[in-house]
This record gives C-alpha cells, structure tokens and sequence, in this order.
C-alpha cells in the first residue's frame, strides 16, 4: 500500500514537472535578438525598438503569445535555435541547413546585401563577380553567421575564396576594418548601412559597388526542438491578418520615413 501510494506520488510529481515546463513555454517564447540597426536595437531611452521589434511585436499580439527576449550574437543564437535553448529568432534568412532544425514562418519582409567600400574606391574595385574575388588581391569582411546568397554559399566552401574572406562579429568591426585599410569592403544590408552611419555621422565615407550579392526575403524562424507545427500555425495565421489589414505594410513605411528623416533614435 506505502509502495502503491509513494508511486502515484512519483509519478504526479514528474507530470507537474512535464507540465509546468510545457506551460512556461507557451506562456512565454524565449526570442533572440542582435544589436542591429534599423531593425533590432537600443533607442536613447533603452526602449527595444527597430523594424524588426515593430512587426514581431505587433504579430504575437495578433497571435496572442508572451514573449522574453534575450540579446546574444548571431552565430550562438543559431546554435540555441538548434539545440531548442532559445525558442524564437527575427530577420531571418532561409537556407537548407536552418530548415533542418527551424520551422520559417511566412516571409515579413526582404533584404538585399551589397558590397561597400571607401567613398571613390568603387571603379578601382575590378570585381564584377564574387567568384573573381577568390583570383584577386582583395579582402572583404562578413559578419559570423549571416547568409550572404546561394553563390556566396557554395564559394565560400572553397580554400581560395575563403582567403579573401575577413570574418567579424558584427558591422562596427567592419567599418573599423576598411577604414584603417584592413580590408577593401564589406557586405552588408544597404538600410542597416545607412542608418549606422547616420547614428555615428559617417554619411560620407562609403558607396555601394555594382557587384550585386543578395536579395530575398526574410522569416521568423521557430525551433523545432522546442516548438511545434500548430506554433508555426499561429504565426503564419497572424502575419497573414496583418498582411491583409495592412498593418506590417504601414510599419515599413513609417520606418522608412524614419530612416529618410533620420529620427531612428
């Protein structure tokens, strides 16, 4: 009797402890995020803002979700998506290897990645394709874990290629590269440029090449160690109701408006 007793014990504690774990998660999704500017940063007053915080925020209210958020790098943020440490990642690029661990939401919105370097430098810069880089006597910088495009995927896999090839941690790293001469230019999103130097008063020290690198859109991922199809569900259910009211297309736009306005902060 003692035995039978001590056992239906045992076994409601553990179904406690299975289901308060279960319930913390849904009540609260743990989200990932980078200092990146426009789209996920501190304004002057510490308030979480950007592009990025306006549309989530707006689709797990229209989802009805709790959330934390947890700020840490890129790269180490992927590996916690993997292994179902962190829940949640924004601004997300699709690649085959992340869809093996990561459900991806609908797309929210698109980004494009260009090759930048010192203002004046562009026409000395012969590069017309980035397998040319691998045969150059250019550096370029990258930042840890961020998806350039499918091309710069697959030469990036080579010895050659990867030489020319500087990797940092974040933009700040970069631009301090090329202007000490480190490097001859760094790939990056042309908004997350523009408002960076807006923040730091560079607007005069960098101009696109023509070599285009990357455009596509942009995802939510979700972890599959950590969260289910039915919690994909409700996320695509909500960017599809703000799609179609309007609201995700309105946030772009008055950030827009503030980035040509230069009132980011």
């Amino acid at each position: 009797m003692i035995k039978s007793y001590l056992k239906t014990v045992s076994y409601w504690c553990i179904f406690c402890c299975f289901t308060s774990v279960s319930y913390a998660q849904t009540e609260a999704l743990s989200v990932g995020w980078e200092l990146w500017y426009p789209y996920q940063y501190h304004n002057n007053k510490q308030q979480l803002v950007g592009l990025d915080f306006d549309i989530f925020n707006a689709i797990v209210k229209q989802a009805d979700l709790k959330v934390t958020y947890t700020e840490l790098p890129w790269k180490r943020h992927l590996q916690y998506i993997k292994s179902g440490k962190m829940d949640v990642a924004m601004g997300a690029s699709f690649t085959e290897e992340r869809q093996q661990y990561a459900y991806f939401t609908q797309a929210y919105r698109t980004e494009s990645v260009r090759l930048f370097v010192k203002k004046g430098n562009a026409q000395n810069i012969q590069l017309t394709s980035l397998a040319q880089l691998s045969t150059s006597n250019y550096m370029i910088g990258v930042e840890g874990g961020y998806y350039y495009g499918m091309d710069y995927q697959e030469l990036i896999k080579t010895a050659a290629f990867q030489s020319h090839i500087t990797e940092v941690i974040d933009l700040e790293q970069n631009v301090d590269l090329l202007m000490k001469g480190f490097i001859d230019g760094f790939l990056v999103d042309p908004i997350t440029l523009t408002a960076f130097a807006e923040k730091y008063k560079l607007q005069d020290e960098f101009e696109a090449h023509s070599l285009a690198i990357y455009q596509d859109d942009i995802f939510i991922m979700l972890s599959k160690q950590s969260l289910d199809q039915a919690m994909l569900e409700k996320f695509n259910n909500a960017i599809s109701t703000l799609k179609a009211n309007g609201t995700i297309d309105k946030i772009n736009r008055r950030w827009s408006k503030l980035l040509k306005d230069d009132k980011l902060l």
